[in-house]
């Protein structure tokens, strides 16, 4: 029996030498804009930069391009954000700001409002344990974000999910634990005054 030839491309390619996708070129594209605003590469460097990671087709072509710049942590391995009410509140979001793969709310005194209204979130889920505690969270999630509110306790405030199940593809599950304590615990999408609010904000080059 005659021997067969080796299989073309049998030999896995180089991870440098891997097709880079439209997600990939996009997070560079993102980590590049990032560092103008923070001051570490100029408008004119920003444009030939931006230029260059549209067109690369390759790992390598895209890591040359950031090879100069801090190395952004991934969300998923982020430590979990905490937020706790106390005395005075707190609060995160609307805006850009980095989703954690887990996130904290603890009601205190005064309440918690988490709003991932246009954040950019690349991971599949979030867990968020929120506790209502004395005075409540809110949490608001953009169109298109699902939640996931079966194992939270409702306690003696209760859960009010306003949210719909109409998840788009790509959008993180919002996995809601905790209880709702005294308080309660509310999660729904924005309303019409924070539309509005958003709808004002120029947009962000």
């Amino acid at each position: 029996m005659t021997a067969q030839p080796p299989e073309p491309f049998s030999r896995p390619a180089p991870s440098g030498e891997l097709r880079a996708s439209h997600d990939d070129r996009e997070a560079v594209v993102e980590q590049l804009r990032d560092a103008a605003a923070e001051g570490r590469i100029d408008l004119d460097e920003l444009d030939t930069r931006l230029e260059q990671a549209l067109t690369s087709k390759t790992y390598a072509e895209l890591a040359v391009l950031t090879a100069d710049l801090p190395q952004q942590q991934p969300a998923a391995d982020l430590p979990p954000l905490v937020l706790r009410g106390g005395l005075h509140g707190a609060s995160r979001g609307p805006g850009r700001w980095e989703v954690p793969g887990h996130v904290v709310a603890q009601g205190g005194l005064a309440g918690v409002k988490l709003d991932f209204t246009g954040v950019e979130c690349r991971l599949a889920e979030v867990r968020v344990e929120a506790y209502g505690e004395a005075a409540g969270v809110t949490i608001v999630i953009p169109d298109g974000w699902a939640a996931d509110t079966s194992a939270i306790d409702p306690g003696i405030g209760g859960l009010k999910d306003k949210t719909t199940s109409d998840r788009l593809p790509g959008t993180p599950l919002i996995r809601l634990t905790g209880s709702g304590g005294i308080a309660g615990v509310v999660i729904r999408h924005p309303n019409r005054w924070e539309r509005r609010k958003l709808s004002s904000k120029p947009a962000q080059g």
